[in-house]
């Protein structure tokens, strides 16, 4: 059950940044005890798959930050995201970790539907980041893009790494972050309601101090 709880953990870290749980796994394989992936996923913790993943990183971290780069960005991501999801999954429940000793054998089976579940997770947070940004950019004048993003990047590689280290935990904090993400882009959607309302009002208002003055 740990295996599957660290898998989903995983692959909604992927729906946040599609590189830190990828680029985490490797790490944490090739430096540390922490975590000895299954043979078809050692390929993470080669020095060229890091290096790669490191520089689609440092990219990602910078176009996400960008107001109007970064709605495009998650529309790119739309494909990167889930697959990184899936992919995450399928190491992610196959390894052995501090938490997880003996995987199951549905996680080490080389069958399809690990992947599709990791990418059926990621998908729930990547929808709700995008839906979101565009929202908080328009109403924050793109001031909330870095913040967000930041916020994002940090959930993300908090939860790849409690993941391995307590998945139970990690679950707990992926609902707590699903709920938050939630109930901002409620909150966000009010907000921009709100404002669409006020401009409709402001027009019409003064229609009706010019109508009333030429009265006068």
């Amino acid at each position: 059950m740990l295996e599957v709880i660290t898998g989903i953990t995983l692959a909604a870290s992927a729906g946040l940044n599609a590189y830190i749980p990828l680029l985490g796994l490797g790490l944490l394989s090739r430096f540390t005890s922490w975590v000895e992936l299954p043979a078809g996923w050692a390929w993470l913790e080669n020095g060229w798959a890091l290096g790669i993943l490191g520089v689609l990183l440092l990219l990602e971290v910078i176009v996400d930050k960008v107001p109007a780069l970064d709605s495009i960005n998650d529309l790119l991501q739309t494909i990167v995201r889930p697959a990184s999801g899936g992919m995450v999954f399928a190491a992610g429940s196959a390894s052995d970790t501090v938490a997880v000793t003996d995987p199951a054998a549905f996680a080490e089976s080389p069958q399809f539907w690990p992947f599709l579940i990791g990418v059926a997770v990621a998908l729930i947070p990547h929808i709700l980041k995008s839906v979101v940004r565009p929202i908080l950019n328009v109403l924050t004048a793109g001031a909330g893009a870095a913040i967000s993003s930041t916020l994002e990047d940090i959930g993300a590689a908090l939860l790849t790494i409690l993941a391995v280290l307590v998945p139970v935990i990690a679950l707990g904090a992926l609902v707590l972050g699903v709920v938050l993400m939630a109930r901002r882009l409620t909150r966000v959607r009010r907000q921009r309601a709100e404002q669409l309302a006020g401009n409709a009002e402001g027009p019409a208002t003064h229609a009706g101090d010019r109508a009333f003055g030429a009265e006068g």
